[in-house]
């Protein structure tokens, strides 16, 4: 934090608690801000928050999902000086559904959103990630593994399954909470990925929480395919930019990768 910050560690909180902030002197920006962008804003990068410029207090405000989360409390920009203190509200309120009457796509939205919300609360504690890798078995050596290390080079939170398994782990639980708590899904497609029926499971996931977000998440990466063979296996994904690793190296693709995830 800046000399004129101060950060307060929520812990694991759940979807639709309410954070308390009482300001003691000048107003000042109140921020929530999870642990990616907690990090994001104390390196100075571009940082998603809940929040804003506070004048009056105690102010109230909702957590949007299930994670680790911060408040800061800072007078960038501001005049004067202030203390602050911060407290979680008892009993959650429960979080707004919203409508989907009279769109083709409501049944998968209604189907995306209770996905999100079991998941959820099926692994409350679990850590929060920036990219969960999708991927045939096939092409850990060649591609995969060299990949999920170059991202981690980049300072990502990656949920890779040589990162996060152990012997005698739930494999679909596992995955379930990775994908939860994943911003960004990296797929590895290939004539391999087009032949594993567990990786359509993983993709699905992906595609559902993407539809439940409304925004783009899924960042596709081709390996030995071209167009032709991904509008074969999917439409929608031949539909989205994707990087080859015939055109760009590993680093190349983990660099801009990780641009992304920082936005």
């Amino acid at each position: 934090m800046p000399p004129a910050g101060r950060a307060f560690d929520l812990g694991q909180r759940k979807r639709g608690e309410i954070i308390e902030v009482t300001l003691r002197g000048s107003a000042a920006n109140v921020l929530l801000v999870d642990s990616t962008n907690k990090r994001n804003f104390e390196a100075g990068r571009r940082t998603s928050y809940t929040g804003g410029l506070v004048k009056r207090s105690p102010h109230r405000m909702a957590i949007p999902r299930s994670g680790h989360w911060y408040v800061l409390v800072t007078m960038d920009g501001l005049r004067g000086r202030t203390d602050a203190a911060v407290r979680v509200l008892p009993g959650p309120l429960p979080p707004a559904r919203p409508s989907y009457a009279g769109s083709a796509l409501g049944p998968i939205r209604q189907a995306a959103d209770e996905y999100v919300e079991v998941a959820e609360e099926a692994a409350p504690d679990s850590k929060p990630y920036d990219v969960f890798i999708c991927h045939a078995h096939d092409d850990k050596d060649e591609v995969v593994r060299p990949l999920a290390h170059a991202l981690r080079d980049e300072n990502l939170a990656v949920w890779y399954d040589e990162f996060e398994l152990s012997i005698g782990a739930n494999l679909r639980r596992k995955i379930d909470e990775g994908l939860v708590r994943s911003r960004f899904g990296v797929v590895v497609l290939s004539p391999a990925f087009f032949g594993k029926g567990w990786k359509q499971y993983e993709l699905d996931g992906l595609v559902t929480k993407e539809v439940a977000g409304g925004a783009q998440m899924i960042l596709p990466v081709w390996h030995n395919v071209g167009q032709a063979d991904v509008m074969g296996y999917s439409p929608t994904l031949a539909g989205k930019l994707a990087r080859s690793t015939a055109e760009y190296s590993i680093e190349q693709i983990a660099s801009e990768i990780a641009e992304v995830a920082r936005a």
